[in-house]
């Protein structure tokens, strides 16, 4: 006759094998999927203003049409790897997200007229595959000054300017962003963080005052020039402060409310 007490061990020692199983098994999963990218990424070399470039491209889920194209644009001294998460969350919604290495440091004009022939590209096709009629340019810093610049280009649907920079003339009175805004048609939305060295001390909040087509210009409370990125990195952090997760998801939401706004989900394909 076996004890109660020895059937209670057993009954113990099979719930934790069971347990530590499951727990195996939890653990492959997570890992699988951790190893599997959020979406699928290519990475293209293309000629832009007379230098070769990479541009990652995230393309959105096989059985769903692209509503458009969006570009990002990374700032002054980052890399097309710092918008990669953002460009990761527009691809899921559907959208081809391209995020390029820009061709020059500090010549944001010629940068501007890279971005305008990599729209032109889009629109006539095979870079990404079909033609592509509707583009979104968001820029991030430097990124959305020239991305300001490229913004009536045509095809351009759409521009984000997330914590923008402005290049300011000698004496700071005027900028190239300052001087462009009052001519541009194509609608505009500015996400912003309060002056701090990192943006030049808000230098381009005038742009909210002469874009004739803004639909919002909002300074997110507290957030810093970090918070525009995603994903960011130490060097950032260390230049200009940490970032936050709840004020980067108000970001990427933004985001993803301004490509609703112009390029409107098609229907997916059976």
């Amino acid at each position: 006759m076996t004890r109660p007490g020895a059937r209670a061990s057993r009954g113990s020692a099979a719930l934790m094998t069971r347990l530590a199983k499951a727990g195996t098994l939890a653990l492959f999963l997570v890992f699988s999927l951790l190893a599997q990218p959020s979406s699928a990424r290519t990475t293209v070399d293309l000629e832009l203003v007379g230098r070769v470039v990479a541009i990652d491209v995230y393309a959105p889920p096989a059985a769903q049409v692209p509503r458009g194209a969006a570009i990002l644009s990374h700032g002054f001294t980052r890399s097309r790897t710092t918008l990669g998460e953002h460009a990761a969350a527009l691809a899921a919604a559907g959208v081809i997200a391209l995020t390029p290495d820009m061709p020059h440091t500090f010549d944001f004009r010629r940068n501007a007229e890279g971005l305008a022939q990599l729209v032109a590209m889009l629109r006539q096709g095979g870079v990404v595959g079909p033609p592509v009629e509707r583009v979104v340019l968001i820029g991030f810093s430097a990124g959305a000054l020239s991305s300001l610049l490229a913004a009536a280009t045509p095809g351009v649907v759409g521009y984000i300017g997330l914590d923008p920079f402005d290049r300011t003339s000698e004496g700071g009175q005027r900028g190239l962003g300052r001087d462009f805004a009052p001519g541009l048609r194509t609608e505009a939305i500015l996400l912003r963080a309060p002056a701090s060295r990192c943006n030049a001390e808000a230098v381009a909040a005038p742009w909210a005052r002469l874009l004739p087509a803004l639909v919002s210009d909002r300074v997110i409370d507290q957030a810093s020039h970090c918070d525009f990125e995603a994903p960011s990195d130490w060097m950032c952090r260390l230049a200009c402060g940490a970032a936050d997760p709840g004020r980067q998801a108000i970001v990427r939401a933004t985001l993803l409310g301004a490509i609703d706004r112009w390029l409107p989900a098609v229907a997916i394909r059976p």
